[in-house]
Protein backbone atom coordinates (compact mmCIF):
# COMPACT_ATOMS: atom_id res chain seq x y z
CA UNK A 1 0.00 0.00 0.00
CA UNK A 2 1.82 3.29 -1.25
CA UNK A 3 0.78 6.32 1.40
CA UNK A 4 0.85 10.36 0.26
CA UNK A 5 2.05 13.64 2.24
CA UNK A 6 -0.85 14.94 1.22
CA UNK A 7 -3.70 12.83 2.65
CA UNK A 8 -4.97 12.69 6.08
CA UNK A 9 -7.83 10.72 7.57
CA UNK A 10 -9.98 13.36 6.90
CA UNK A 11 -8.52 15.44 3.70
CA UNK A 12 -6.39 15.29 0.54
CA UNK A 13 -4.63 18.47 -0.29
CA UNK A 14 -4.87 18.17 -4.47
CA UNK A 15 -4.78 20.55 -7.00
CA UNK A 16 -7.65 22.98 -8.72
CA UNK A 17 -10.04 20.99 -11.06
CA UNK A 18 -12.13 23.55 -13.29
CA UNK A 19 -14.93 21.62 -11.80
CA UNK A 20 -14.19 23.29 -7.99
CA UNK A 21 -15.63 26.46 -9.36
CA UNK A 22 -19.07 25.93 -8.35
CA UNK A 23 -18.15 24.96 -4.33
CA UNK A 24 -16.24 28.19 -4.53
CA UNK A 25 -19.13 30.38 -6.14
CA UNK A 26 -21.00 28.97 -3.45
CA UNK A 27 -18.71 29.68 -0.55
CA UNK A 28 -18.63 33.01 -1.74
CA UNK A 29 -22.43 33.87 -0.69
CA UNK A 30 -21.51 33.85 2.85
CA UNK A 31 -20.46 37.30 3.41
CA UNK A 32 -18.83 36.39 7.20
CA UNK A 33 -17.06 34.02 6.16
CA UNK A 34 -15.64 35.28 3.42
CA UNK A 35 -14.08 38.51 5.40
CA UNK A 36 -12.93 36.11 7.69
CA UNK A 37 -10.62 34.73 5.00
CA UNK A 38 -9.54 37.73 3.35
CA UNK A 39 -12.01 40.77 2.23
CA UNK A 40 -15.27 41.04 0.76
CA UNK A 41 -15.64 41.63 -2.94
CA UNK A 42 -18.21 42.13 -5.15
CA UNK A 43 -20.43 39.04 -6.57
CA UNK A 44 -18.73 36.89 -9.24
CA UNK A 45 -20.43 35.63 -12.17
CA UNK A 46 -20.75 31.95 -13.23
CA UNK A 47 -18.41 33.03 -15.85
CA UNK A 48 -15.83 34.22 -14.08
CA UNK A 49 -15.82 31.66 -11.80
CA UNK A 50 -15.64 29.43 -13.62
CA UNK A 51 -12.78 31.02 -15.58
CA UNK A 52 -11.03 31.21 -12.25
CA UNK A 53 -10.81 27.82 -11.43
CA UNK A 54 -9.89 27.00 -14.89
CA UNK A 55 -7.52 29.51 -14.64
CA UNK A 56 -6.34 27.92 -11.12
CA UNK A 57 -6.46 24.56 -12.50
CA UNK A 58 -3.96 25.30 -15.56
CA UNK A 59 -1.22 27.67 -13.37
CA UNK A 60 2.21 26.49 -13.33
CA UNK A 61 3.16 24.97 -9.71
CA UNK A 62 6.03 26.34 -7.92
CA UNK A 63 7.40 24.44 -5.35
CA UNK A 64 7.41 26.66 -2.87
CA UNK A 65 4.19 29.29 -3.61
CA UNK A 66 0.77 27.38 -4.77
CA UNK A 67 -2.76 27.19 -3.91
CA UNK A 68 -4.31 23.54 -3.43
CA UNK A 69 -7.74 22.16 -2.70
CA UNK A 70 -8.88 20.75 -0.02
CA UNK A 71 -10.96 18.06 -0.94
CA UNK A 72 -12.95 15.65 1.17
CA UNK A 73 -11.27 12.07 1.53
CA UNK A 74 -13.95 10.36 1.34
CA UNK A 75 -15.42 11.88 -2.27
CA UNK A 76 -13.03 14.58 -3.33
CA UNK A 77 -15.14 17.21 -3.07
CA UNK A 78 -13.93 20.62 -2.66
CA UNK A 79 -13.86 22.14 0.96
CA UNK A 80 -11.61 24.69 1.07
CA UNK A 81 -8.60 26.05 0.01
CA UNK A 82 -4.49 26.45 1.48
CA UNK A 83 -1.94 28.17 -0.19
CA UNK A 84 1.46 29.38 0.37
CA UNK A 85 2.80 33.07 0.28
CA UNK A 86 5.37 35.74 1.32
CA UNK A 87 8.13 32.89 1.17
CA UNK A 88 11.75 34.03 1.98
CA UNK A 89 14.31 31.40 1.02
CA UNK A 90 17.05 33.09 2.25
CA UNK A 91 15.22 33.02 5.78
CA UNK A 92 13.48 30.24 5.46
CA UNK A 93 9.88 31.39 6.38
CA UNK A 94 7.00 31.70 4.61
CA UNK A 95 3.29 32.13 5.30
CA UNK A 96 0.34 30.66 4.85
CA UNK A 97 -3.52 31.19 4.12
CA UNK A 98 -6.80 28.50 4.67
CA UNK A 99 -10.27 28.60 3.77
CA UNK A 100 -12.92 25.95 4.41
CA UNK A 101 -16.65 26.90 3.43
CA UNK A 102 -18.85 27.41 6.36
CA UNK A 103 -20.92 23.92 5.57
CA UNK A 104 -17.41 22.15 6.91
CA UNK A 105 -16.87 24.35 9.58
CA UNK A 106 -15.76 22.33 12.89
CA UNK A 107 -15.21 18.76 11.39
CA UNK A 108 -11.24 19.16 11.90
CA UNK A 109 -10.27 20.01 7.95
CA UNK A 110 -8.43 22.86 8.75
CA UNK A 111 -6.39 21.58 11.71
CA UNK A 112 -5.15 18.72 9.38
CA UNK A 113 -4.42 20.39 5.99
CA UNK A 114 -2.37 23.29 8.28
CA UNK A 115 -0.40 20.12 9.77
CA UNK A 116 -0.17 18.86 6.02
CA UNK A 117 0.98 21.66 4.50
CA UNK A 118 3.19 22.32 7.12
CA UNK A 119 5.23 18.77 6.95
CA UNK A 120 5.47 19.06 2.99
CA UNK A 121 7.08 22.85 3.69
CA UNK A 122 9.07 21.73 6.95
CA UNK A 123 10.47 18.08 6.10
CA UNK A 124 10.44 18.39 1.66
CA UNK A 125 11.28 22.27 0.93
CA UNK A 126 13.16 22.79 4.32
CA UNK A 127 11.89 25.53 5.54
CA UNK A 128 12.20 26.27 9.33
CA UNK A 129 8.98 28.62 10.39
CA UNK A 130 5.57 29.14 9.57
CA UNK A 131 3.59 31.92 9.61
CA UNK A 132 -0.30 32.80 9.52
CA UNK A 133 -1.61 36.42 10.47
CA UNK A 134 -5.52 36.24 11.49
CA UNK A 135 -7.59 39.06 12.38
CA UNK A 136 -9.23 39.88 15.65
CA UNK A 137 -12.60 39.17 14.96
CA UNK A 138 -11.82 35.32 13.38
CA UNK A 139 -12.25 34.06 16.70
CA UNK A 140 -12.64 30.53 15.25
CA UNK A 141 -9.48 31.16 13.84
CA UNK A 142 -7.87 32.43 16.86
CA UNK A 143 -8.47 28.94 18.86
CA UNK A 144 -7.62 27.01 15.99
CA UNK A 145 -3.97 28.71 15.56
CA UNK A 146 -3.47 28.53 19.39
CA UNK A 147 -4.32 24.68 19.61
CA UNK A 148 -2.41 23.82 16.93
CA UNK A 149 0.42 25.13 19.19
CA UNK A 150 1.34 28.05 17.15
CA UNK A 151 2.94 31.44 19.24
CA UNK A 152 1.35 34.45 19.02
CA UNK A 153 4.19 36.50 18.19
CA UNK A 154 2.79 40.14 17.35
CA UNK A 155 -0.34 41.97 16.88
CA UNK A 156 -0.93 44.92 14.40
CA UNK A 157 -3.59 47.38 15.66
CA UNK A 158 -6.31 48.48 13.95
CA UNK A 159 -4.23 46.72 10.25
CA UNK A 160 -8.35 45.74 8.88
CA UNK A 161 -10.99 47.27 7.82
CA UNK A 162 -14.59 45.76 7.05
CA UNK A 163 -17.80 45.41 8.14
CA UNK A 164 -18.00 48.97 9.57
CA UNK A 165 -14.93 48.37 12.41
CA UNK A 166 -11.35 47.99 12.67
CA UNK A 167 -9.63 44.73 13.42
CA UNK A 168 -6.19 43.68 14.83
CA UNK A 169 -4.26 41.40 13.07
CA UNK A 170 -2.45 38.24 15.05
CA UNK A 171 0.69 37.11 13.59
CA UNK A 172 1.26 33.53 14.58
CA UNK A 173 4.35 31.43 14.09
CA UNK A 174 5.51 28.04 14.52
CA UNK A 175 9.09 26.70 14.06
CA UNK A 176 10.25 23.54 12.76
CA UNK A 177 11.57 22.25 16.10
CA UNK A 178 7.87 23.24 17.68
CA UNK A 179 6.44 21.13 14.78
CA UNK A 180 8.11 18.07 14.98
CA UNK A 181 7.24 18.24 19.20
CA UNK A 182 4.32 18.14 18.58
CA UNK A 183 3.55 16.00 15.12
CA UNK A 184 6.27 14.08 13.84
Amino acid sequence: MTSSVWVGERVRLRGWEPVDWEAFHAFGEDSDAVRNGWRLEPPRSVARAKKEAAENAEKERDLDEFSLIIAAKQDDAAIGSINTHAVERVHGTFAYGIFVGTPHHRKGYASEAIVLLLRYMFFERRFQKAEAWVYSSNDPSLALHRRLGFVEEGRRRRGRYANGRYDDEFLFGMTVEEYTERYA
